[in-house]
């Protein structure tokens, strides 16, 4: 892990960084020329970052930020995909996402996703494990696997994103590959509230340290009671994950996208 300050310059390595300021964990996900998606480096790093945190009690709160102003996570990166031979391969990913994931959803301290652009793919499912959301006016939410890659989700990230987001408007994400705007998910609840870039930091910062005043251990068993609730019960649905990145149409999709082409979905 390495420290940089989020006002800083960002950097050309594809890394998740952490700083702590007066109590509270600053973590960048800094891969601007990809718009910040997520590399398995990365992901491992998050995964490293939040095991830690947890183990810290000294943090009170963790606040979560993409680099260079646009994008908060623009998803996973693609070029992965390409190795992939069958539905196997995409049972071990979705696997891996959720476990890579896992540890954010169940920090033990409030966390706070502050979005600056999009949230898409991987960036939704990241903002999502976290407690509250902020964002610009303009961001934009979704999971638009339908019109791109023609992959699917692991069950427990659809069902972490139905609790929060309502069932009608994750159909419409995974469906209808809809890119859902900042003022109808603050409408909805799912985000906190909106304000400009030039002010998200200071709103962060604000809401960071009303969150830092109040009964950590009221806040820890509040949080994973809910956490617990969210992730009972989940269905085996590895047949379907295997069908989904077995298929020629995922196959067909990736190839499209790394050529900056439309894919052409044949059902097979």
């Amino acid at each position: 892990m390495t420290s940089k300050d989020l006002d800083t310059p960002a950097s050309p390595v594809a890394q998740v960084s952490l700083e702590v300021r007066d109590k509270i964990a600053h973590i960048t996900f800094d891969h601007v020329a990809a718009r910040n998606a997520m590399t398995v480096g990365m992901y491992e790093s998050l995964k490293s970052i939040c095991l830690d945190l947890a183990k810290n009690p000294n943090i009170r709160v963790a606040i979560f930020r993409g680099a260079g102003g646009k994008s908060f996570v623009s998803g996973s990166d693609i070029a992965q995909f390409s190795s992939f031979k069958d539905g196997e391969d995409g049972v071990r990913y979705e696997e891996a996402i959720h476990d890579y994931l896992n540890p954010l959803a169940m920090l033990p301290i409030p966390t706070i996703a502050v979005i600056d652009g999009m949230a898409v793919g991987g960036g939704l499912a990241i903002a999502t494990c976290c407690d509250f959301r902020i964002s610009t006016p303009d961001a934009k939410f979704g999971v638009p696997i339908a019109r791109t890659l023609g992959n699917c989700l692991y069950p427990g990230n659809i069902a972490w994103l139905v609790a929060h987001l309502n069932m009608n408007i994750v159909r419409r994400m995974l469906l209808l590959a809809e890119m859902i705007p900042a003022k109808e998910l603050q409408t909805q609840g799912y985000l906190l509230a909106t304000y400009e870039a030039d002010q998200l930091g200071k709103e962060a910062d604000a809401l960071a340290q009303r969150l830092a005043k109040l009964a950590p251990i009221t806040q820890k068993a509040s949080k994973l009671a809910m956490a617990r609730i969210i992730t009972s019960q989940l269905p085996d649905c590895k047949d379907l994950i295997r069908e989904t990145y077995g298929s020629n149409d995922f196959k067909n999709g990736v190839a499209a996208f790394l050529k900056g082409e439309p894919p052409i979905w044949t059902g097979k």
